[in-house]
């Protein structure tokens, strides 16, 4: 059973909720710690399973771009096409190409680039909470304090699921929506980039509202710091009003007035006048796009960094679960003495240090076992090595001479 409580906080636009809720008995606790053991049984075989395949994907990657590198062909500083290099794996550095500018007509922009982001904001209220658990006459009590403030956001705040609706009533949609435009065609040099490269093309510049022409601008719209705004006062906005601001990635074209064609980097295979993915005999896809000028042993090189990195990422996100799951499970017997309060601090002491130990060494045990199942030779090769000192010691080691 619990009761709830309401009253005015300290700031201008807060107030505070006390939630009363009776302390849990023995068997009640107990139930709830069977639940989390579920749950940790669970969690243990999903981070066997991430810590296990992650040495396998790393492997498959890794001789991936290995085969990449001894097979592709550089089209050098001037790439042109060439039918003898079809179906191969290429590389080459270029500038971005696209036939038309991209339009935004409802605010008359355009911008010769491959990409053309929109993005809506609507000044909004926000609802922050803090809580805090004490005991009270042998019940747990929750005093929550929610506050409320307005903030430009970009998605919007349903505030039916504010505690206190009234007085912070937000709009149901926005006036306009985020878009991202892509352009139809682009070219890096005289090739056609799939879809797949084109969607790596993704360091977004915000385009400057700064010599805009103020003739073209609607009645209903003013610009401040980069942004439209649907308000003629942007430094005094009120809820529901909407600011617009616009990204533009890779810039493409000769002569454009925002800068130099984009240059970028790609390796992908040649067909006909397109470059597409590479699939390699080790089962991986090869379809690489950088937005600056590398060799292609650069661009092999940071993908080989990219691989190391998500490796050890996957690693420490196994191992986070394991420990997770191991404190879920034994969880149960910290329950049975949480009436001990001396005791129950020992244990629970106690059984963290516990999850961490077994976490490490079952985490090293099942990536070792990934190294022997993927790498068996690797592995092979690493226990004659570890072997070798004791082999040598037992050699040199002299007879006993018989009495």
């Amino acid at each position: 059973m619990s009761s709830t409580h309401s009253f005015p906080g300290k700031g201008p636009d807060q107030h505070k909720r006390v939630t009363t809720k009776h302390n849990p008995g023995f068997l009640e606790k107990l139930g709830d710690t069977a639940g989390g053991t579920v749950l940790g049984v669970g969690l243990f075989f999903l981070s066997i399973y991430i810590l296990f395949t992650n040495e396998g994907r790393a492997l498959r990657t890794a001789s991936s771009l290995d085969e990449g590198l001894s097979q592709v062909v550089s089209l050098g500083p001037y790439p042109y096409l060439e039918l003898q290099n079809n179906q191969r794996l290429v590389h080459l550095s270029a500038k971005l190409h696209t036939v038309q500018p991209l339009h935004d007509p409802n605010y008359r922009v355009a911008v010769q680039a491959v990409k053309l982001r929109r993005q809506v904001e609507m000044y909004q209220w926000v609802e922050s909470r803090e809580s805090r658990d004490y005991q009270e006459n042998g019940e747990t009590k929750t005093e929550t304090t929610y506050s409320y403030n307005t903030e430009w956001k970009s998605e919007l705040v349903n505030s039916r699921n504010f505690d206190k609706e009234i007085g912070h009533q937000n709009p149901s949609a926005m006036a306009v929506e985020s878009v991202t435009v892509v352009a139809p065609a682009v070219q890096a040099g005289p090739f056609l980039l799939s879809k797949g490269l084109v969607d790596q093309i993704n360091k977004f510049q915000t385009l400057s509202l700064r010599d805009f022409p103020r003739s073209l601008l609607d009645p209903f719209l003013s610009i401040h710091d980069d942004y439209f705004y649907h308000t003629q006062f942007p430094l005094r906005p009120e809820v529901g009003d909407v600011r617009v601001r616009f990204s533009f990635a890779g810039l493409s074209g000769e002569a454009n007035p925002l800068g130099p064609a984009q240059t970028v980097s790609v390796v992908a295979m040649q067909r006909g006048e397109q470059l597409v993915s590479f699939k390699t005999k080790s089962g991986d896809v090869l379809e690489i796009l950088y937005e600056e000028e590398l060799s292609a042993e650069e661009v092999f090189a940071r993908q080989q960094q990219l691989n190391s990195m998500k490796t050890w990422g996957l690693r420490a996100a196994g191992w986070a679960l394991m420990f997770i799951s191991i404190q879920l499970v034994t969880r149960i017997l910290h329950t049975l003495v949480v009436w001990i309060p001396f005791v129950r601090d020992l244990v629970s002491v106690g059984l963290k240090i516990f999850a961490l130990c077994v976490s490490c060494s079952l985490s090293l045990v099942v990536i070792a076992t990934g190294w022997l199942f993927y790498r068996p030779l690797v592995a092979a090769a690493l226990a004659a090595v570890a072997a070798l000192p004791v082999f040598l010691a037992r050699g040199g080691t002299p007879a006993k001479k018989d009495a």
